[in-house]
């Protein structure tokens, strides 16, 4: 970004930063915390090669503990973004290949016994009345308190093999779009403490409907990307604020959160404003789903997306992947993928972007029968022409569960050089949604929508007249300001969804 000729780079590119250490206390630990790099990033302290991680979405740490020396130290990173044919994703993506650490960097310093993961969640059981708590350490200390000041809770819990699980019996307000409650958690183990904000809330499925605390809730949503004109990847809280306040003046509950995992402040914020989220991992389009090295990378990629974000209340579906081919390979890899979800997290469902065969004008998917809800990704009016085909399509699937439009729309150029009329322009978008709108009231087997995409977004494929660079189908333009006409169009749909709705 800050340089042409590394516009499209793709290669290695090495970070180093001179580290005065002291020694704070005795029996301290020392990590390196780093929140992503895209995508293979090798760690080095004063030359001494540390690990490596693969996967450009998701915090990793390196231990620094006994290998710092007083005064200055060398941390050096080197970052590889090159696309390969066993990672995830592979080379052929539609978004912009940014590379490099592009999310924040910590020196984190803990004591010798530390709390490894605190996960705690409202048990499903239809009652509300019973909180899981799950905490790992790593120590010498024999137990472990775990405390929710607000609802009286102070339980101090057995350790066994670094693990300690209790369920305890509590009636917490409910975490809603409508009542996004949070409360101060914490855990303390020797000197070590570690605290989150956490919501409890229920999320099912029955038939083909989707209930969060036992509400019947519609899904009225918008995609987006991480992607900034400026700053490219990098993603601040003023930019995560602009782009919540869009999806309210859009009347959201629910954002997909597309095609990796996003930065932890944007399911914090979620979580805090009460928006609905689906989080997913880049198993997307052409994966080598038969190299067991692939499935590694993406099951840990999805493990890590897990781990850090099952607090978050706002999370209400794991997406294991976008537009596959329905091969034998694929459908071992994504239904192990959905299996190895459900295991990390009993309390979430399990989606993916499934596939729409077009000329039988049906839901046909082997990896739907595995999944919780089932998300298909159409364009009529754009990529496809006939939007009846819609309605056949629900007529002809009976999928028997819930059904998620988890992208639809059309592109529209605005600005110098824009056309009137006809693809790319901003009528032709707007008739697209107007034209989405009509059906999608006539389509009972849908349970929420969100249209691609908010803003609009670098990708190095589409390089017409009128993309020159960039997906246009943003409700909004790529100075996060300049609203289309389809935005107001679909805001109006969404207030009166709401309104029907209560």
């Amino acid at each position: 970004m800050q340089k042409e000729k590394w516009y499209f780079f793709e290669g290695s590119a090495w970070y180093t930063k001179a580290w005065d250490y002291q020694e704070s206390e005795q029996n301290e630990r020392i990590f390196l915390r780093i929140g992503a790099a895209q995508y293979d990033c090798k760690v080095f302290l004063n030359g001494e090669f540390l690990g490596n991680h693969y996967g450009g979405s998701t915090p990793f740490f390196a231990e620094f503990t006994g290998k710092l020396k007083p005064g200055q130290n060398w941390i050096m990173c080197c970052v590889n973004n090159t696309r390969t044919l066993d990672r995830v994703p592979m080379r052929n993506t539609d978004w912009f290949n940014y590379g490099g650490i592009y999310r924040d960097i910590e020196i984190v310093r803990t004591p010798t016994d530390i709390v490894r993961d605190l996960h705690v969640y409202l048990v499903p059981n239809s009652e509300y009345n019973l909180v899981h708590v799950d905490i790992e350490v790593e120590g010498s200390a024999k137990d472990v308190l775990f405390a929710i000041d607000e609802l009286g809770i102070q339980e101090r819990l057995n350790i066994t093999d670094g693990k300690a699980s209790v369920e305890l019996t509590v009636a917490p307000e409910l975490w809603s779009p409508e009542h996004p409650k949070l409360y101060d958690i914490r855990a303390e183990y020797g000197h070590d403490k570690v605290e989150d904000r956490v919501g409890f809330r229920q999320v099912e499925v029955k038939g083909t409907e989707i209930f969060v605390n036992g509400v019947n809730t519609f899904l009225r949503g918008i995609s987006v990307h991480e992607d900034d004109k400026t700053l490219g990847k990098v993603v601040t809280p003023e930019d995560l604020k602009r782009r919540f306040q869009h999806a309210k003046e859009l009347n959201c509950n629910y954002m997909r959160f597309a095609h990796y995992t996003h930065h932890e402040l944007a399911t914090k914020m979620a979580d805090e404003l009460g928006f609905l989220i689906w989080a997913e991992i880049p198993v997307y389009w052409a994966i080598d789903f038969d190299n067991p090295a692939t499935y590694r990378d993406a099951e840990n990629q999805l493990i890590e997306m897990i781990k850090r974000d099952r607090n978050r209340a706002s999370i209400i579906m794991w997406s294991v992947g976008n537009e596959n081919a329905d091969t034998d390979g694929r459908l071992e890899f994504m239904s192990g993928l959905v299996r190895t979800a459900r295991e990390n997290d009993p309390c979430r469902l399990v989606s993916a972007a499934c596939l729409v065969n077009h000329a039988k004008n049906k839901i046909e998917d082997r990896l739907a029968e595995h999944l919780d809800i089932i998300g298909i990704n159409e364009y009529y009016g754009w990529y496809e022409e006939v939007f009846d085909d819609l309605i056949e399509i629900g007529e002809n699937s009976n999928p028997g569960k819930p059904v998620v439009i988890s992208e639809t729309g059309a592109d529209g150029f605005i600005g110098e050089g824009a056309p009137k009329s006809g693809f790319f322009s901003e009528s032709y978008m707007t008739e697209v949604y107007r034209k989405q709108i009509e059906y999608l009231e006539k389509l009972d087997y849908i349970k929420g929508i969100s249209p691609w995409i908010l803003y609009e977004f670098r990708v190095e494929r589409r390089q017409n007249m009128f993309q020159k660079g960039w997906n246009r189908k943003g409700l909004i333009s790529n100075d996060k300001f300049t609203k289309k006409q389809s935005f107001t169009l679909l805001a109006d749909f969404y207030t009166k969804l709401r309104s029907e709705i209560a």
